[in-house]
Parts: C-alpha cells; structure tokens; sequence
C-alpha cells in the first residue's frame, strides 16, 4: 500500500509540476485587453432630420420620406380626393411640395407600395379608432384663432371609468378655462362637444384645438369662461368593431345614438356634476357635435329642450332623411320657442346632407 501511495503521490507531483509550467508560460504570453473608449453621448451623434413637412411664409408645404427601396410613394393630405405623387432623389428620399395651403391644421399619411406609413419625423399625431395620422399647421398672418397664443391657458383633464351601458372602458375630457378653481363657489357655464364617427374623444383637443381656440377667445374677451366635456361618442363600440359597413345596419346605427344618450345622460353627467361647479341654470347649457356627433347632438339636444338652451350640429350625419316625427317626440311649438339658438350647418367636403338640414331647420 505503501509503494502504491509512493507511486500515485510522484505522479501527482509531476502533473502538478506540469500544470504549473504550462500555466506559467500562457500567463507570460497572454496581453491584457486594453479598455474599450466609450463616447459619453447617450445616442449616436447624427444630427436630427428637419421637421416635416417643412413650411414656407406662403403656405408651400415640402413633404420628404427617406424610404430608399420603395418602388411608389404618395402623399394623401386631408380634404384632398387625389394623392399627390412623391418624386425620388439620388439620396434615397421621396419628396413633393404642395402649394399656397390656407391656413390651418391638416393631416396627412404616406403610402408606401400600398402601405399606409406615418412620417417618422413628425411628431403631431391625430389618432382615430381606424388610422393615426399626422398633423401639421400651416399659420396665418395674422395667427388664426386655432394658433397657441401667449394668453393665459386653461387645462384638460383626463377622466377614465367603466360604462355599464356600452360594456366598455370609457373615458371623457374636461377643459377648465384659465383661472378654474373648483373651490372659489363660482358656477360655470357647460358645454358637451361630440365628435365624430371613428374618433375618440382626443378629436376636439389634438386635432380640434378647442382647448386652444378658447383659451384665445376667452382671452379677448368673446366667450365667457366656461367648462368643456367630451366624452366618447358610442352607444355600442359594435360601430367600431364592424368598421363603416354597419351605417347600413339601420338597427345597429339607431341603438348607438339611443344608447349614447343614456351614457350621456346616466354615467358622463352624474360624474361631471359630481366633479366640477357647473351652473345649474338651463341658459348656461349647451351642446354641439360634428357628423356623428351633430346627429347625437340634435336627437340629445332637441329631446332635451329643458336642459339646453343652445343646439349646435355641425354636417350631422347619420339618423337619415326618412320620418323624423318619433326621433323627435319632445319637440312642440312650445319646446321649440325654448331653444335660445340652434345652429345647424353643413361643410361642403361632408356629402350631400343640405336636405337633412333643410329638413331639421323646418
């Protein structure tokens, strides 16, 4: 045993020996690595793209998508049946100036080889339920009433809850004018503001601007202070799950606007009342909306003479040009006389509605 401890304890040692040698010898030829030279910068220095569109002094708007391996790119601006071709350079980037634009907000998207594309340097979005687009202003001389204006702003608040009418995670904005303070005892005046279909309710405010509008009106002193709310605009979202096709569901369309009244009427109004001064005074009451929102409007509004003393719809669309007598069950010569204004109009880039007008004026 102990001629085999002698032979296995020189084995080890000569392996050790060994190991040792050879560790030895790669310590000598191994070079230490040299530490990396990290920049500082947080993000890579490449200087940032210009804002697109870029917009001269007479409304000439130049449109530039850096897209080097599409094959066709087009531009489609808001209120504008055609698309406008997009012209490639040596650099890769399509490019196309539209001229002497009005001024205004307009959105815009590109279509890349059939691919609806959004301009990756331009940050103004305007969502919708279908597409997110985005926004440019093209300013006046002098500024349009729409333009940021150095005045005193208002705020717009965000409000979530659940609606057990639509079965839904709904949510409403609030504008409060410049100088609100719920606890001084001071009563405001209320306006509901319906958007329209496939809108949210960030139309009025991101692509609107009527947080901005009112700030400048109230600041020279042509509207009164008031609270702003609006909410989002569906009695069922059945007409956002089964896209435009459902405007010819008649049963579809009429349960959205009934069931949008009661969500206006027993979950937005109780909360709002709940949360901010408003005037219970009818005079101070008012309600308005566009397209979808101008028929919620006029079927709210006109059916509810009692609560509202102004009525604005604009372009409404969307009851029909059939019988209007059981849509209207509240409306009498006596109720009627109660309305302090009502505004009805129509844009000409809505579709041919002057008759629903005529109609609902009569």
């Amino acid at each position: 045993m102990l001629g085999s401890f002698r032979r296995i304890g020189i084995g080890s040692v000569v392996l050790a020996v060994t190991f040792g040698a050879l560790t030895c010898a790669a310590q000598q030829t191994i070079t230490p690595a040299q530490p990396v030279q990290r920049s500082s910068a947080p993000t890579a220095l490449v200087a940032a793209r210009p804002k697109s569109p870029q917009v001269d002094a007479d409304g000439n708007a130049t449109f530039t998508l850096a897209m080097p391996n599409a094959q066709k790119v087009e531009l489609h601006l808001e209120n504008v049946r055609e698309p406008f071709a997009m012209t490639k350079g040596a650099d890769g980037a399509w490019t196309v100036t539209v001229p002497k634009l009005a001024p205004e907000y307009y959105s815009f998207a590109y279509d890349v080889d059939g691919t609806s594309v959004i301009d990756p340097h331009n940050t103004t979005l305007k969502t919708s339920f279908f597409s997110t687009q985005n926004v440019f202003l093209v300013p006046g001389q002098p500024s349009m009433p729409w333009e940021a204006a150095d005045v005193p702003h208002g705020e717009v608040h965000h409000h979530f809850y659940r609606s057990k009418i639509v079965d839904y995670n709904s949510e409403y904005y609030v504008y409060t004018p410049p100088g609100f303070d719920a606890k001084s005892g001071k009563k405001y005046p209320v306006l509901y503001l319906l958007h329209g279909y496939s809108d949210d309710p960030t139309a009025w405010t991101w692509m609107g601007k009527a947080n901005v509008i009112l700030d400048n009106l109230i600041a020279q002193g042509n509207a009164k202070p008031m609270i702003v709310v609006m909410p989002l605009g569906y009695g069922t979202m059945d007409m956002i799950s089964r896209g435009w096709a459902v405007w010819r569901d008649p049963e579809t369309t009429a349960r959205n606007f009934r069931d949008f009244g009661r969500v206006l009427y027993e979950e937005v109004m109780p909360r709002v009342k709940a949360e901010y001064p408003l005037s219970d005074k009818r005079e101070d009451h008012a309600i308005a909306g566009l397209s979808m929102g101008g028929a919620e409007t006029l079927l709210v509004g006109l059916n509810h003479t009692d609560d509202f003393a102004y009525i604005g719809a604009f372009s409404a669309g969307g009851i029909g040009e059939t019988n209007f007598a059981p849509l209207f069950p509240a409306i009498t010569p006596q109720t009627g006389a109660q309305i302090q204004s009502k505004l009805s109009c129509c844009g000409s880039r809505v579709g041919s509605r002057t008759g629903f007008s005529r109609r609902t004026r009569s």
